[in-house]
């Protein structure tokens, strides 16, 4: 299972990690999209994956690489890997700088991220008939939007998870059926979500359910009206909120001392606050919900390329996917992972939505980074810079 003290994707330092002989120092400069159009489309994929160089080095969501299947892997293959955990996307994206620097192959970036690390030139194409396991994935995992670019892969697709509504079963008899809870001003100083600029895509989908008139089809995809309207939305909810949160942990504490009865979650909080006997549920309202999707991006210019496609095709087995998913508490892409994750612990598959018919995940809109190109061939769409700066006006 995941643990508490576990890093947020929402933000939190990093800490440099070693399962192996020597620590991977950190890049600091930023990468930024520049253009439209992959710098890096035309790289020809290797054709082949040759012996192993010996190292693999990893930046990756902390319980990304645990010595479960670190191990054995190293083991197999004569990859050691060395691991920089990073405590945000953004980290991550600085951290992925100039394709890698020359010192990084892979990293577990999110939605809100892959799109930043394509465009910016810092990841390149996948050859996806070296990673076998692809083909037992998920449908809508094989070639996802935000990690597969005019059909061209540029990662492979790992662990995913919905982002719930979380809600005390004493305040609440019967689960909410919509998200207009989180702005009801019945629960001011009981709300919790989290410290994240992506947020603002919950409260567009919110809207593009409830105000049709603003025209969103894509909670990621906002012209300046509907980013706005979204923007007024969750500053309306400012006062309502006891405390935005940025670890897992700091709202599971919230539940358990009653301070809060409602928030944006994932499903390891619900399944944490159950194991302590908490009254709480979670559902995923009519208007369906926002999530993660994680992606192992190969670097553009990754110094152990043979080790970094046996890592992929290492960690997308039903296995390693089942022993990953029950630690860090997420759902596997791998369809075949379910049996694995009922070994370790009776009731894994079902606790993490990984038996769940493909209609429960199509109501869910994966994280993307937002772009100025809109999906209909406009440029009138506000970029996550402005997502950032308006967080901030935001939170206060």
């Amino acid at each position: 299972m995941k643990k508490s003290m576990l890093r947020s994707r929402l933000g939190i330092a990093a800490a440099a990690v070693v399962l192996g002989a020597t620590v991977v120092p950190v890049v600091t400069t930023s990468a930024n999209a520049s253009t439209l159009t992959p710098p890096t489309q035309n790289m020809k994929p290797q054709a082949s994956v040759g012996k192993g160089e010996g190292s693999l080095n990893l930046i990756a969501w902390e319980g990304y690489a645990q010595p479960t299947w670190v191990k054995p892997f190293t083991k197999a293959t004569g990859c050691v890997v060395n691991i920089q955990y990073a405590g945000s996307s953004s980290e991550m994206v600085s951290l992925m700088a100039h394709g890698g620097g020359g010192q990084y192959d892979l990293v577990s970036a999110s939605g809100d991220a892959d799109l930043r690390l394509i465009y910016g030139g810092n990841v390149k194409p996948v050859n996806m008939s070296l990673i076998p396991s692809w083909k037992q994935f998920r449908p809508f995992l094989k070639a996802p939007s935000f990690n597969t670019i005019n059909g061209k892969h540029y990662g492979v697709s790992y662990e995913f998870g919905p982002n719930v509504l979380l809600y005390s079963t004493k305040t609440f008899v019967k689960a909410p059926t919509s998200w207009s809870v989180l702005y009801n001003k019945a629960y001011k100083g009981k709300i919790t979500v989290p410290d994240n600029p992506i947020q603002i895509a919950d409260a567009a989908l919110y809207l593009s359910k409830t105000k049709k008139s603003l025209g969103i089809t894509d909670p990621y995809e906002l012209t300046q009206p509907q980013f706005n309207a979204a923007v007024s939305l969750l500053k309306s909810e400012h006062p309502l909120i006891k405390k935005y949160w940025a670890l897992a942990s700091t709202e599971i504490s919230l539940f358990q001392n009653g301070s809060v009865v409602a928030g944006a979650a994932w499903p390891y909080q619900t399944n944490t606050l159950k194991a302590a006997s908490a009254k709480v549920a979670d559902t995923i309202p009519s208007e369906g919900a926002t999530g993660w999707a994680d992606t192992w991006l190969l670097a553009t210019n990754a110094p152990h390329p043979n080790c970094a496609y046996r890592w992929m095709a290492w960690v997308s087995t039903p296995k390693v996917q089942a022993q990953e998913a029950m630690y860090f508490g997420e759902t596997p892409a791998n369809t075949l992972a379910c049996t694995y994750m009922n070994q370790i612990q009776k009731g894994g598959c079902s606790q993490y939505h990984a038996n769940a018919p493909e209609s429960y995940f199509s109501t869910i809109k994966f994280w993307k980074t937002p772009l100025a190109a809109c999906g209909n061939g406009k440029n009138n769409c506000v970029d996550f810079t402005q997502w950032q700066q308006a967080w901030t006006t935001i939170v206060g």
